[in-house]
């Protein structure tokens, strides 16, 4: 007796154009449900895998990169058994033989094609709108467009005050281009905002140097062989190198029509996402819908759940349209709006408005119904608000609180956990990605998800911009009970913020931050004028990142800094005084004896490093101490600083019969290029002339020993309790290397190590590796952190001692208090 095997039955054939996020979407949610229906493949016009187009603009601010925002990498279509076609672009749809034939020629037949083409930039049909130099903002070859503009700086002009305008405008000021926003209507990003909170956004703005011009009404960009500038109706003619159209987007229905589907704003769908054809389906940005068309992700997810359930098979999944809410961050300002805000007959207005500390928050109730609401800086309640506008919930019981947010507007919400207990399994947790909440929670329990990256990599929460994992960690924290831990927190830079060092110095570069009490009022510090271990760290970061700009504090600084010598057990002080490389004279070694003498001072020391000490000055002393050794030409030593202490140097070839190289005088060099700078912790350097390294470079935090064929530079050492020897970073052969490498190895310590983080554990926290990447392997930008620390030293050379001798600065440190009875 035979046996036979039936063949298996052929599986239907499903093609996608547009690998965007909508279309994307519908193949996770079909692959959920049925992961072998279908042979798939996608055709996507970029060369790209699918990617998180939402995440652009940090792209473009330099806060992210372009894998960093990657949804589904191309390991993700193989390991689905999806073929991905990208970089070509399906230019005919063959309805009646049932193919596509994409620009490269290929064609593909398909039982099932879904259109999600998604949409295309606004170009306003004005004079010069097609000259090079004009750009949208819509895809990652427009980013690169515009970085590779910005890196040669000049001037932006971005037509346009909605999101994607404002969000180019300020990743092109980031990127150090002058910036001017131009938007026709009287208010920035009307359709999000109400007067007030864009006349906030408008000041944001402009307070970061970019101007914003409204009413702005674009006459024509003008250019020969490239954009040159834009004038407007009203004569005004701007300057411009690079211009970005950011004016809206519309349906890219192109396909679809040219194949003799129903058309109108977009590709036309019914309730199930079906076109005209019922072979096709549309979802996303170019279909729609009961006459609607949207621009927010959550909807376009809301359809891709309809076409997935429907392309599985199943007959009841309806899309019937959505109610949208909108939670943006604005150059870096929290957005949040819902319903219609703009009042009217009936309606009652409850605002809240504290502008120093940037935050408004508006909510139009009509008949105890929440109509619409506005939030401007402080965002958290957004989620709270919008679902009770989609419920229609009767507010009358909380009236009097419900401006002031869920803790007091609802019974047991100040607890954060109960907040989210309270919210429906529908209620929306990530807007990036349109994960609600019961999403989250039937992943956690069906999937045995444990911590926040598990969470992430299996439905996309919080994988984004971040705003919403304080919510998912709640989740996490309530569907788990007692078997969640919580997530390991990196350590807060002090009791005054949640923040960390390295979260600290990301939002001083990316808002622009100048002045400490700006950056307390921006991140939210808990305490008004922060402590002892916040304000030196702020200080310290803000000189870093705006030097010439921004002015020292003395009261954020610790009192040896202060006073610019060191204190001593007795209350005296010591003074030590500037040695070149530990060269000095007959005439330094007789003013500083005749200082000793001058004022009695008891103790006179030579240091390790090769300096002479002074020790027991009276700290009213100070200033005319200081003056009579500046007369002899000395300068301050800065053995009390977070800067460079010392150079200490062996006598070299200049005498020494071992000696390779003139290590005394290359010493000098670097001391002269590095004195005066301030950096996260001490810092001090060596030079010795050959390999028995009698200037102990090797435990220096940065050493060099000189060889026959050139310098060997060794870096991360530190003497002291814990002794680290120094890691080899490379070899060269001349001083003026010697020179650029330790400038750029200085700049690069100093805008990325923590406040009181010396070079030792800083090389071991990155890695050796990292830093041979940053500075041997790139030599164009080891010279462009080179070229950032001499700009610096620019501002930081100035004597400290001599300023204060003369009594022109800080006069009140060195007065003797007053006899009192």
């Amino acid at each position: 007796m035979s046996t036979h095997t039936n063949p298996p039955t052929p599986r239907e054939r499903l093609v996608v154009v547009g690998n965007g996020m909508a279309g994307i979407r519908t193949l996770e949610e079909l692959l959920a449900k049925a992961p072998d229906r279908y042979d798939i493949t996608v055709f996507g016009a970029e060369p790209h895998p699918n990617y998180n187009r939402i995440m652009l603009s940090p792209v473009l601010a330099g806060e992210k990169t372009f894998e960093q925002i990657v949804l589904n990498g191309r390991d993700w279509y193989e390991a689905n058994g999806i073929k991905l076609l990208t970089g070509d672009r399906v230019e005919v749809i063959d309805r009646e033989n049932r193919t596509v034939t994409a620009i490269s020629g290929l064609t593909v037949a398909y039982d099932k094609l879904l259109i999600a083409t998604g949409s295309t930039p606004v170009i306003i049909p004005v004079p010069g709108s097609t000259l090079p130099g004009v750009v949208g903002f819509r895809d990652l070859a427009d980013v690169d467009t515009m970085l590779e503009a910005a890196a040669k700086g000049g001037r932006a002009v971005v037509i346009g005050g909605g999101l994607l305008g404002l969000e180019a405008a300020n990743g092109l000021k980031v990127k150090g281009m002058d910036v001017t926003v131009l938007h026709l209507m009287d208010t920035l990003m009307e359709r999000q905002l109400d007067r007030s909170a864009g006349a906030l956004l408008r000041h944001e703005l402009e307070r970061r140097g970019i101007t914003v011009l409204t009413g702005a009404d674009t006459a024509e960009i003008v250019g020969n062989e490239r954009v040159s500038a834009v004038r407007l109706k009203n004569g005004q003619e701007l300057p411009a190198d690079l211009v970005v159209m950011a004016v809206g987007i519309r349906p890219n229905m192109a396909l679809g029509k040219a194949a003799g589907l129903a058309c109108g704003r977009g590709i036309q769908v019914d309730d199930a996402m079906t076109t005209s054809d019922p072979a096709i389906l549309s979802v996303g940005e170019c279909v729609e819908h009961r006459g609607q068309t949207y621009g927010l992700v959550a909807p376009l997810f809301e359809m891709a759940k309809v076409a997935a359930a429907r392309l599985a098979g199943g007959t009841e999944a309806a899309y019937t349209g959505s109610v949208t809410s909108t939670k943006l961050k604005v150059t870096g300002v929290d957005v949040f709006s819902a319903g219609d805000f703009t009042g009217g007959k009936d309606c009652e207005d409850i605002v809240f408005r504290d502008a120093a500390r940037g935050v408004y928050k508006r909510v139009v109730v009509k008949e105890n119904r929440i109509l619409g609401a506005v939030l401007y800086g402080d965002t958290k309640d957004g989620g709270w608000y919008f679902q009770m506008l989609k419920d229609g919930t009767e507010v009358a019981p909380v009236r009097d609180t419900l401006i002031f947010g869920q803790g007091f507007g609802a019974e047991g919400a100040a607890n954060p956990k109960a907040a989210v207990a309270a919210l429906p399994d529908s209620a929306e947790i990530c807007g990036c990605n349109g994960v609600c909440k019961g999403t989250i929670v039937t992943a956690i329990t069906e999937k045995g998800l444990s911590n926040l990256d598990e969470v992430r990599a299996h439905t996309k929460a919080s994988a984004s911009c971040g705003s919403c994992t304080g919510q998912v960690e709640q989740l996490l924290a309530l569907t788990l009970g007692d078997g969640y831990a919580g997530e390991a927190k990196a350590k807060p830079m002090c009791k005054c913020t949640d923040r960390t060092h390295d979260e600290v110095r990301r939002a001083i570069t990316a808002l622009e931050l100048k002045s400490i009490p700006d950056v307390m009022q921006r991140l939210e510090w808990r305490t008004p004028d922060g402590c002892h271990h916040c304000r030196p760290a702020l200080n310290y970061y803000l000189l870093c990142e705006w030097p010439g700009e921004y002015k020292d504090d003395s009261r954020s600084r610790y009192i040896n800094e202060r006073v610019h010598a060191n204190i001593q057990k007795d209350g005296t002080y010591s003074v030590v005084p500037r040695m070149w490389g530990g060269l000095t004279s007959a005439q330094e070694l007789r003013a500083i004896a005749d200082v000793v003498d001058k004022f009695a001072i008891p103790t006179v020391k030579v240091t390790g490093g090769q300096r002479i000490d002074l020790f027991g000055v009276k700290k009213e002393d100070l200033p005319a101490v200081w003056a009579d050794l500046n007369a002899a030409g000395m300068v301050s030593g800065h053995a009390y600083a977070k800067g460079l202490r010392t150079v200490k140097t062996c006598v070299g070839s200049e005498w020494c019969r071992f000696g390779t190289q003139d290590s005394t005088g290359l010493g000098v060099k670097l001391e002269r290029m590095t004195w005066g700078t301030w950096t996260p912790h001490k810092v001090k350097l060596a030079v010795s002339g050959c390999p028995r390294n009698c200037a102990e470079a090797t435990i220096k935090d940065l050493g060099v020993v000189c060889v026959d064929s050139g310098y060997e530079l060794h870096v991360g050492g530190n003497g002291g309790m814990h002794v680290r020897a120094c890691d080899l970073l490379v070899k060269v052969e001349t001083e003026a290397e010697v020179l650029e490498y330790t400038g750029a190895y200085m700049q690069l310590y100093r805008e990325e190590a923590r406040y009181l983080e010396r070079t030792a554990p800083w090389v071991e926290r990155v890695g050796l590796e990292y830093i041979k990447r940053r500075l041997v392997d790139d030599a164009e930008g080891r010279a462009a952190l080179n070229a950032r620390f001499l700009f610096s030293q620019s501002f930081s050379q100035d004597d400290p001692w001599a300023e204060r001798a003369n009594g022109s600065v800080d006069r009140h440190e060195f007065a003797p208090l007053a006899q009192v009875g």
